[in-house]
């Protein structure tokens, strides 16, 4: 019955200019329930998440909450009706606290003056709730991406939401941070709380959900029990084809060293003692990981290898070069390539085409240009050639703007430009 489900999306039709990204979609979400809503990259799990937070419209299709049909035009329409979303990209001010974050929007002021004292006892009420752990008075830029998520948990919260979306919420985070969010969404759960959580990693889903829709390229493909249906059988239903969950790897035996790190000194990003490195060889035909918990020195090490981090002493030895004081496009051009962990921020310029982003380590060369003009004809091959190979899935192809495709799609279109140079070191 409907009564049962405190949401109803009902044959839900979304387009954009050259794809249609929801085609017919539904999914209906039981009260106190975690509903995973699972996809392949672009499988269309964001726009419909979207859809339900009043971000887009759609050309067809009805929204129900406890039965009543209702018109989502904006989040702020979503927020009303208990709505609340965090998505993959977290949307924080970081020179904001935590507290400014939380409220924004929604100040409670007398006489033109803000009243934070009642905000923060009704933050930390709901922090200590539902066991975030926050501090209200840190900025945004100084906390762990887990804690940014946190504070984008408290956002909802603090709107009085019943219905939480999570948008790939482990996507960037850490084994143990995992757990954290796990455990935070059952308190919510039982604190009568219903979630819709976007995924494609099926042990999160057997781990929490209770249900589970599948999409695929943009359709509707059934919802299961999720205690009733193994991980084998939902990701057939995701690609249709049958998933191997092992990987067979014969022994490498690693070749010349490619890169030499040397008594490296590299300034902490906050403040504190400076990351040091004594020696560390990668190899010609190894995959080397860099493990540890968020803050011990990773990104520091990433933004000093790329060249967005000055060093203060040691070397860098790239294929026989020091490329320690190297600039940016020196590295590149000797042989250095690197996929950015943030991929809106470092990764894509979102108002350029995908054509012009394939070519913006290497628009100077030929045959992409010469005399200062650009060749439309050969970035466009080139592009074709990329879309293809990575299968990146956009509505107008190379000229599609990379703000407007799927996270996941952005992603394949980072890869396949890093790997389109045959770097010597990828990153």
């Amino acid at each position: 019955m409907a009564d049962n489900y405190v949401i109803e999306m009902l044959h839900i039709t979304k387009e954009f200019p050259g794809i249609k990204a929801n085609d017919d979609i539904t999914l209906q979400l039981r009260k106190g329930e975690i509903h995973a809503l699972l996809g392949e990259n672009g499988a269309g799990k964001s726009t419909l998440m979207s859809v339900l937070f009043g971000l887009y419209q759609p050309e067809q299709g009805t929204i129900r909450k406890n039965g009543q049909e209702v018109k989502i035009n904006n989040p702020n329409d979503a927020n009303a009706l208990g709505i609340g979303m965090v998505h993959q990209h977290f949307k924080l001010v970081e020179c904001f606290t935590v507290l400014d974050n939380i409220i924004l929007g929604v100040e409670d002021t007398k006489h033109g003056f803000l009243q934070k004292d009642e905000a923060r006892k009704k933050v930390m009420a709901l922090s200590e709730k539902y066991g975030l752990k926050v501090d209200p008075d840190a900025l945004v830029s100084d906390i762990s991406v887990g804690m940014q998520q946190r504070v984008e948990i408290l956002k909802m919260l603090y709107r009085n939401a019943e219905v939480l979306i999570f948008d790939e919420p482990t996507a960037v985070l850490t084994p143990q941070e995992i757990q954290d969010l796990l455990k935070i969404m059952r308190n919510l759960i039982d604190e009568g709380k219903s979630i819709i959580l976007i995924t494609h990693k099926l042990r999160e889903i057997k781990a929490i959900a209770d249900r589970c829709t599948v999409i695929r390229r943009g359709k509707y493909v059934g919802t299961v029990d999720v205690k009733d249906t193994d991980e084998a059988r939902m990701a057939e239903m995701m690609v249709v084809r049958q998933v191997s969950f092992k990987v067979e790897k014969a022994a490498r035996e690693p070749g010349e060293v490619i890169l030499a790190l040397r008594n490296l000194r590299i300034p902490c990003r906050r403040k504190g003692d400076p990351i040091l490195i004594d020696a560390l060889d990668i190899r010609a035909g190894e995959i080397v990981g860099l493990a540890g918990v968020e803050g011990n020195g990773q990104t520091e090490l990433v933004e000093a290898l790329t060249g967005l981090r000055r060093v203060e002493s040691g070397s860098m030895v790239l294929s026989g070069k020091d490329i320690a004081n190297a600039s940016i496009r020196e590295r590149n051009e000797s042989g250095l390539a690197h996929i950015p962990e943030d991929r809106q921020k470092r990764g894509l310029v979102l108002d350029y085409t995908l054509e012009e982003n394939f070519i913006l380590k290497n628009h100077r060369d030929e045959p992409y240009s010469s005399g200062g003009f650009l060749h439309r004809e050969a970035i466009r091959e080139h592009a074709d050639k990329v879309i293809a190979a990575f299968d990146v899935r956009s509505g107008e192809g190379a000229v599609s703007k990379a703000r407007d495709m799927s996270g996941g799609n952005q992603q394949k279109a980072i890869i396949g430009r890093e790997f389109d140079q045959n770097p010597d070191l990828l990153i």
